[in-house]
């Protein structure tokens, strides 16, 4: 059986720049906090569990002080740094710098239509860190859609501007952006940025490449991974026996069944050494 990684698979700078910053802090320190987990793959949180650093949530990180927190890359609201200043906490911010020009965005938007009555549309997944941050610069009033059923909830008098979390995809964006442009009224402002990271959109034409070319694809992200799912239903549309996996132990050996060959591939948020992990685990079972 031939089995093959993707090498142009696995975290993306925003993720590597988060990663070294935690694992430069914990050479001098045996405890650091991250406020949310630094990535959303449960692999490599537990790895840096094991190091020293210790996930909170936003409710118990309000309730600390004098100690150091990693703003991990997806970004906080400014509220964060407010309780930081307040508390004496240390803060090495992580923030993806795709992350922190998206929020200097939103905020600019937001102030110039203030005195039209504007609306900061955002298309993102409600709950997820990053909207969590955005929202935050502008007072909490942004409009989030979670997919193009909800721009009803628009009021299509009032100027638009509209912007989607980084890790979403871009189709779906241009989709949601096609229909609010048709629902305008005529003569209102509406401004479409597209605000998608490409370290995640670039990668899906080389994707559905890498998934026509083998039997089977292992597509390795964490469950709770935006990007994870976006990349791996690219996958699957290309190759029907594609599966998501989180670790190891979620491989069903019958998915192997009668394939000569096994692709291996994953998330901005996926490490090298899982999709190495799940490699050496196949190969030890199918030995050539």
């Amino acid at each position: 059986m031939r089995v093959e990684i993707d090498r142009r698979s696995g975290f993306c700078f925003g993720v590597i720049k988060a990663i070294k910053s935690a694992e430069n802090e914990l050479k001098t320190t045996d405890k650091l906090y991250c406020l949310g987990d630094i990535v959303h793959n449960g692999m490599e949180v537990e790895r840096l569990e094991k190091m020293g650093l210790q996930s909170v949530s936003r409710d118990e990180y309000m309730q600390m002080k004098d100690c150091k927190v990693l703003i991990r890359a997806h970004g906080e609201p400014p509220e964060t740094y407010e309780h930081a200043k307040k508390n004496n906490i240390e803060l090495i911010d992580a923030t993806c710098p795709v992350v922190l020009t998206l929020q200097e965005k939103v905020k600019g938007s937001y102030e110039s239509n203030k005195d039209k009555d504007g609306q900061v549309v955002i298309y993102g997944k409600k709950g997820h860190a990053e909207i969590i941050g955005l929202d935050g610069q502008i007072e909490n009033k942004a409009i989030v859609l979670e997919s193009i059923n909800d721009v009803s909830q628009i009021d299509f008098s009032r100027p638009v501007s509209l912007y989607s979390q980084t890790t979403k995809r871009v189709e779906d964006f241009y989709a949601i952006a096609d229909k609010v442009k048709s629902s305008m009224q005529p003569g209102v402002g509406l401004e479409i940025k597209d605000s998608i990271c490409r370290q995640v959109s670039n990668r899906v034409p080389h994707l559905k490449q890498f998934a026509k070319e083998f039997d089977v694809v292992l597509f390795v992200a964490g469950h709770k991974s935006s990007n994870g799912w976006y990349l791996y239903t690219i996958c699957k549309e290309e190759n029907p026996r594609t599966h998501h996996v989180a670790r190891t132990s979620e491989i069903d050996p019958a998915w192997l069944d009668g394939a000569e060959s096994v692709g291996i591939c994953g998330a901005t948020s996926t490490p090298n050494w899982l999709m190495e992990e799940i490699a050496e685990w196949i190969n030890q079972r199918n030995p050539s």
